[in-house]
This record gives structure tokens, C-alpha cells and sequence, in this order.
């Protein structure tokens, strides 16, 4: 059974997606994911948060990803790119979720609907850019310390 969190996560992948090809109104994507089965049982506060935070800031987030890309994030699989500009959303935005969670949550989502290599990607770029957004958790966590705990 998923956790109401990564329901969340994978509604908040959904929506990204849908405004990566369409680049529709935030609400409206909102509106329509709604209607999608299962909506009901997502934790409402994070999927708002990273649905319409990743929306708002995604060509922001896409240029910081940019350093730690081998393409142009305009050549990225739609759901790769989705998974990073959400998880790049909350490695910034949202400090009380362990890195290693953001990381590993945007990881089992492109597994659930990205290709077969696609978590690879996703999970090494995150990584490079949990190291620039969060340099004291991730050193404290690499140095075998123990950072904030899931």
C-alpha cells in the first residue's frame, strides 16, 4: 500500500509532466488530477506544495539543474525532467524532508513511470544537486554522520 506521500509525489510527477507538454494553467492541471482515482488519499499539503512550486518555478529550477546535466534539459524524457524540477523543488523548499527521502521518493516514482534507466539519471542528478543546495546534510551523511533521519 503507498503511503499518502508518495501519492503525493507521483500526482505532483503527473502534474508537472502534463504542464511540461501543454505548459496549461497550474489550476487547471490541478482540476484535472483531481478527477484522477486514488487523488482523495495523497497527502494534500505536499502535493499542493510541490505541484504548484515546481509549476511556478520550473524554468528556474531547470536552469540550476542544467550544471548537472548531460543534455539540455530540453532533450530529457517529459517524466525524467518532471521527477528532477519536483525533487530540485524539494531539496530546496522543503528542509525538513531528508535529502536521501527527496532522492529516493523521485527515484520509486520514474520507476513507476519512466523508462527502464530513467531512476539512474534521475537519482545521480538529484544527488549533484542535493551537494549544492544542501552542502552540510549531504557532507554530514557522506562523512557517515548522522543528518536528520526519515
Amino acid at each position: 500500500m503507498k503511503s499518502a506521500r508518495r501519492r503525493a509525489r507521483e500526482f505532483a510527477l503527473q502534474g508537472v509532466y502534463q504542464w511540461l507538454i501543454s505548459r496549461g494553467h497550474a489550476s487547471e492541471i490541478d482540476a484535472h488530477l483531481r478527477s484522477t482515482p486514488g487523488y482523495d488519499k495523497a497527502d494534500q499539503v505536499l502535493l499542493e506544495a510541490v505541484l504548484y512550486g515546481s509549476i511556478r518555478e520550473a524554468d528556474a529550477l531547470s536552469q540550476q539543474l542544467q550544471p548537472h546535466l548531460d543534455r539540455p534539459a530540453a532533450q530529457l524524457s517529459p517524466i525524467e525532467h518532471a521527477a528532477l524540477i519536483a525533487g530540485a523543488y524539494e531539496l530546496i523548499h522543503l528542509q525538513d524532508v531528508p535529502y536521501r527521502v527527496v532522492i529516493n521518493e523521485a527515484v520509486e516514482v520514474v520507476k513507476t513511470f519512466g523508462g527502464p534507466d530513467g531512476h539512474r539519471f534521475v537519482n545521480g542528478v538529484l544527488d549533484k544537486f542535493a551537494a549544492e543546495v544542501r552542502p552540510a546534510e549531504v557532507a554530514a551523511n557522506r562523512n557517515g554522520g548522522r543528518g536528520k533521519s526519515a
